[in-house]
């Protein structure tokens, strides 16, 4: 059986094309799986998860669970506001005491950039990121770029631009290194507050004018403003960065050919994209959602096996 060469998923950064090609082959055998009237496979009856949030979330934290238990995982969750962090017990101490349980894998958000390679180092599991502050989302890319290609049918040669709140997102930067290691041309759009200084040596290109980068792409993934992660004012107004970087249906409507539109969510109906644009056929929105059980599962189940 073919093996991922990684024991963790802690970034896109740290896997290579035959990694994702594994992951997207295992996927489409699971969305068959989840498509099926009894959704539940038992490839996973002897693993226990935890998921660790020390952020808010809801479609990651729910798209894990549904992942783990169509794997027949035992699943248990856990939520910073309610635990003894709150208390001042620290991140390794925390896990300890939830592997002292016998816990196989852990699935973990965190507010501070590294946390996931950080817990990787100094407990014996197998991590999953799912989110590290203002770094890596690695699963969001993964299924990003598995819906583009089902849309598409492949990412290499595909022009895909990025648009919105490029500095404080996790999900622009796993999505430049998956789409680049695929062979996509990426484009980064947005205020320039808004775009981190350094990009260019990422290998992208910054294009400050919407319309230029909805005529140059063939997917335009827009990204939510980040107000929670904003200590200062980065632009004038919302309603101001919607007239700038907003999409509605007349401006989709004027380009000379059908773009795709995806949103990592949660959606900002009316500042990223209005709801016609979100509720149109050009928008894959709701199948991203599906693709992100079915990309979490092969993930689970692609490191579940390596566990000794």
């Amino acid at each position: 059986m073919k093996e991922l060469s990684v024991n963790h998923l802690l970034g896109i950064k740290y896997i290579n094309k035959n990694d994702i090609d594994l992951i997207f082959e295992t996927a489409d055998h699971f969305k068959e799986v989840i498509n099926r009237p009894i959704k539940k496979v038992p490839s996973l009856r002897d693993i226990t998860i935890a998921n660790i949030f020390f952020e808010n979330s809801t479609r990651t934290k729910l798209s894990f669970e549904l992942a783990q238990k169509r794997l027949s995982a035992d699943v248990i969750s856990f939520s910073a506001a309610q635990s003894s962090v709150k208390k001042g017990e620290t991140l390794i101490d925390t896990v300890n005491n939830i592997l002292s349980m016998k816990v196989d894998m852990v699935v973990m958000r965190h507010a501070n950039p590294g946390a996931a390679y950080f817990l990787s180092k100094n407990v014996k599991a197998s991590i999953v990121n799912a989110g590290d502050g203002a770094h890596e989302h690695p699963t969001q890319a993964l299924l990003d770029s598995y819906s583009i290609r089902e849309k598409l049918g492949e990412v290499a040669g595909k022009k895909i631009v990025i648009v919105g709140d490029v500095l404080h997102s996790r999900v622009a930067l796993s999505n430049i290194y998956a789409l680049q290691m695929q062979g996509a041309e990426v484009k980064v759009c947005g205020p320039k507050t808004l775009i981190p200084r350094h990009i260019e040596s990422l290998g992208v290109t910054v294009e400050p004018n919407l319309r230029k980068a909805l005529e140059w792409c063939d997917v335009a993934n827009m990204l939510r403003v980040q107000n929670e992660r904003m200590d200062v004012n980065y632009f004038p107004s919302t309603r101001e960065y919607a007239q700038q970087y907003g999409v509605d249906k007349t401006l989709l409507d004027s380009l000379n050919k059908e773009i795709i539109i995806m949103h990592p969510g949660p959606i900002n109906r009316g500042v990223e994209i209005t709801s016609e644009v979100a509720d149109s056929n050009q928008s894959v929105i709701l199948n991203q959602v599906e693709n992100g059980v079915a990309i979490r599962m092969a993930v689970i189940y692609l490191l579940a096996s390596k566990i000794q």
